[in-house]
């Protein structure tokens, strides 16, 4: 039940910002399960970009518990381009201050990350792209990360 309940906040949540948001492109979140995020299991994430003229910001959104052990979260991205090309990428997301004072918005002891992975790109093809990201900790499984998604938005420049 509480499983159901945290997932329909986050259906909410998401919702409500792509509908206040019309340069939305793209925004999902997948939960992590409760005994933490295994290096097999990788989380993926299908987008259709339609408009390859235009420029675009790309977020990764994580949500994590404040009792999370580390400052940051490496993971590995392999993007698969519709022409079927693929290109593996490491990226570190900062979740603390050098200070250790976790960044983001806190509510209770949840933490939730914007963090921005490449602005005002062009996307080299129009088509279906497939980002694939695993986990890339030395820990393994690694808990409490609750959340992890990406968010695609037309440029505001």
């Amino acid at each position: 039940m509480k499983a159901i309940h945290h997932n329909l906040i986050i259906f909410i949540s998401v919702l409500l910002l792509a509908s206040c948001n019309k340069n939305v492109v793209f925004s999902e979140y997948q939960t992590i399960p409760e005994e933490g995020w295994d290096m097999k299991h990788k989380l993926i994430y299908t987008v259709d970009i339609t408009d390859n003229k235009i420029y675009h910001d790309v977020y990764l959104t994580v949500r994590h518990a404040d009792s999370y052990p580390f400052s940051n979260l490496y993971v590995f991205l392999t993007t698969t381009y519709p022409s079927g090309k693929k290109v593996v990428d490491t990226l570190e997301c900062i979740l603390a201050d050098k200070k250790g004072r976790w960044t983001g918005d806190g509510a209770g002891d949840i933490w939730d990350n914007q963090i921005p992975l490449k602005k005002n790109m062009m996307f080299p093809e129009s088509g279906k792209y497939i980002f694939t990201f695993e986990q890339g900790m030395r820990m393994n499984p690694l808990p409490l990360v609750m959340d992890f998604g990406m968010m695609i938005e037309k440029s505001k420049q």
